[in-house]
């Protein structure tokens, strides 16, 4: 199939999250499964400090405000070769420290940098002959190609037959601007109504992702169960519910060239399923660069952004409690001051408990992961996650909430079920202190069983997360969409 992807970031050109990860390896892996793909990103300034090289390659002309605007088009190369790059370049627009924002706050006119990118893309990538099979936009910054794509470009001959795949990555982050704003989008006034665009009195960009598109989906089956209730909606659940029947959950993948315990360079020391031993020195040698005595206690690891959604309300409350126990806790991250506070708090109150760094730290990570023995996610919603998957490649047993991809990913352990269990990790339900901390008991209790958790540590290592996994299912979409009456 010929496919055009559409995202705001990727690694390893741009990333401020998840979304990245995904929009990284998913074309590649689906190149590598023999379809034809080209990408569609921004052109950030921080993406000469990247690997990958992009060559000015043509200019296009779009609709701006009653006016034409031109705008430069560069191209390059993903995954060794594998993927075409197409690069919308404004300087204007995007030649600027952050990618949605700085310092806090989002960028006042994001609504104008990403109607431009959506424009500019669907100009750049005409192919008369040839349109596209598959056109996916992922998350509110793309969503106007897929308004666009049925709308302005509907009897385009460039475009004709191409269907449209829209993927939610968190359903939290819409895309709401003032209704004042709406000719900038290009859209006419027709469209702007409360089954399309309008919501609320403003423009919503994510919805119009929702409602035009063919077939939606978003990063795990469960999640895309949830977000079509009020808990997790959002306010979209309505729109959600009347097309629960083209909406789709497919879980993320991880790429294991990266996230692998037995090739990983940010180790001190590599190791397999097949070899634990390097695992025990990847601890001591955690225990040792965060400054924490160098003991044989259980050593929990901590990953996140510091956010109410993440469940760090949560941790702070049980941290006393919890370190009151004969166990060890490193945390890695940044977000709320209000919890880096609280955790810079407790490191001083526990220091040969609790090492706590305050920063964007990727090959820390790393090392986290493989030096822990549990991992902490307390999350109150996740659409997938992938912090749990690298857990399970590393043999580091995952504590998690049951919601999203969380529940999808991590069996549970149960404590009436021995040996031949399917159990990966532990799990809770309740966003409540309490049961967290009791699911920490439980599984501290586990620990002492060491064959017990030894099959643990084993079972989820075998677990396949990978990105091959995953790109087989979102073909399945694509050919879904294609059959798709419209």
């Amino acid at each position: 199939m010929n496919i055009l992807m559409l995202a705001s970031e990727a690694v390893p050109l741009a990333k401020t999250g998840g979304l990245a990860d995904v929009v990284g390896a998913l074309p590649v892996e689906l190149a590598r499964l023999g379809h034809d793909v080209r990408l569609a990103l921004p052109r950030y300034a921080g993406i000469e400090s990247t690997s990958v090289k992009l060559t000015q390659a043509s200019k296009v002309q779009i609709p701006w405000r009653g006016d034409r605007l031109e705008v430069g088009v560069e191209t390059g190369t993903l995954g060794g070769g594998a993927v075409p790059l197409i690069c919308i370049r404004y300087d204007p627009f995007f030649a600027r420290q952050g990618i949605y924002g700085e310092g806090g706050r989002d960028y006042p006119d994001n609504l104008d940098r990403f109607v431009l990118f959506c424009r500019a893309v669907m100009e750049a990538c005409k192919q008369p002959g040839r349109p596209p099979d598959i056109l996916h936009a992922h998350d509110w910054q793309a969503a106007l190609a897929v308004a666009y794509l049925k709308t302005l470009y509907r009897n385009d001959p460039a475009w004709a037959g191409t269907r449209a795949l829209f993927t939610i990555h968190n359903i939290g982050y819409q895309g709401h601007f003032p209704v004042s704003t709406y000719d900038t989008t290009g859209l006419p006034w027709s469209e702007y109504t409360p089954e399309r665009l309008e919501y609320y009195g403003q423009v919503n960009l994510l919805k119009g992702g929702l409602v035009y598109a063919d077939l939606l989906n978003t990063v795990s089956p469960t999640y895309a169960r949830e977000i079509q209730t009020a808990e997790f909606g959002y306010g979209l659940e309505g729109v959600l519910q009347t097309r629960k029947d083209r909406l789709f959950g497919v879980t993320n993948g991880i790429d294991y060239n990266v996230w692998n315990p037995a090739t990983d360079p940010h180790l001190p020391v590599r190791y397999s399923a097949g070899d634990l031993s390097g695992k025990r020195e990847c601890k001591r040698a955690l225990q040792a660069e965060m400054k924490l005595p160098v003991r044989d206690v259980p050593l929990v690891g901590l990953v996140s952004r510091l956010a109410f959604q993440k469940g760090i309300d949560l941790i702070v409350d049980i941290l006393p409690k919890l370190l009151g126990l004969d166990v060890q806790v490193v945390a890695l991250g940044s977000g709320d001051p209000s919890y880096q506070t609280l955790l810079a708090g407790l490191s001083a109150r526990y220091p040969d408990k609790l090492a706590v760094r305050l920063a964007f730290d990727e090959p820390l990570a790393h090392r986290i992961e493989a030096g822990a023995d549990l991992f902490l996610m307390p999350s109150r919603y996740e659409p997938c996650g992938l912090n749990q998957l690298y857990s399970l490649r590393y043999g580091t047993v995952p504590v998690v909430r049951k919601t999203g991809g969380l529940a999808d990913t991590v069996v549970p352990y149960a404590p009436d079920v021995r040996s031949g269990s399917a159990a990966t990790g532990f799990s809770f339900e309740k966003p409540e202190p309490e049961v967290l901390l009791s699911t920490m008991f439980l599984a501290l209790r586990v620990y002492r069983d060491k064959d017990e958790w030894a099959g643990l540590m084993q079972r989820g290592m075998q677990q396949d997360f990978s990105w091959q996994r995953s790109a087989k299912q979102y073909v399945d979409l694509y050919e879904r969409a294609l059959a798709v009456e419209v």
